[in-house]
């Protein structure tokens, strides 16, 4: 019953970071990356000198925090099936994206911090600039979309587990 019990709040939690991520997607996509990105490289004044905007305190807070609490729901709802399909599959697609966003997009955007120090024109900072808001764009609608497995997982009794185990039980017995 404790572990049931556990294993449903661990999903709340791991629901509730990856709707704070899901914010941060929201809030980077709407209001930083347009202004950052508009006019590289002297639009990278956002994020050089001494009043320059950090977003990496953000992401290196809620990404641990997001591995812990998926880990620990798969973890503790292992023995539903249902759920651990669903989570795993969440969590499956969430590990895709974050290589995919080590090898093409923070490198990226290190480049682009450092354009003013660059010789690439302008005109060639704006192309990729562009390129980059619209994979990412498409990065996290893969993100919202990989949310609603951990939803529906939530809709999923947990119940499961304890009459899977009383069959196992029963069956052991009979033999």
């Amino acid at each position: 019953m404790l572990a049931r019990n556990l294993g449903t709040f661990l999903l709340m939690a791991a629901i509730i970071f990856w709707a704070t991520l899901l914010g941060g997607i929201a809030y980077s996509h709407l209001v930083y990356f347009p202004a950052y990105l508009s006019d590289l490289p002297a639009s990278a004044v956002i994020v050089n000198g001494p009043y320059a905007l950090s977003e990496g305190v953000f992401w290196l807070t809620v990404h641990p925090l997001l591995i812990l609490s998926l880990v620990a729901a798969l973890v503790f709802n292992w023995q539903s099936r249902s759920r651990r399909k669903l989570i795993a599959l969440s969590f499956a697609v969430y590990v895709v994206v974050l290589l995919i966003t080590a090898v093409y997009f923070l490198p990226e955007l290190t480049l682009f911090k450092h354009s003013p120090e660059s010789t690439i024109p302008a005109t060639e900072w704006l192309a990729r600039g562009r390129r980059w808001q619209r994979l990412s764009w498409l990065r996290g609608a893969v993100m919202y979309l990989a949310f609603l497995p951990l939803l529906w997982a939530l809709t999923k009794s947990s119940a499961e587990a304890a009459i899977t185990s009383r069959t196992t039980t029963a069956r052991e017995e009979a033999i």
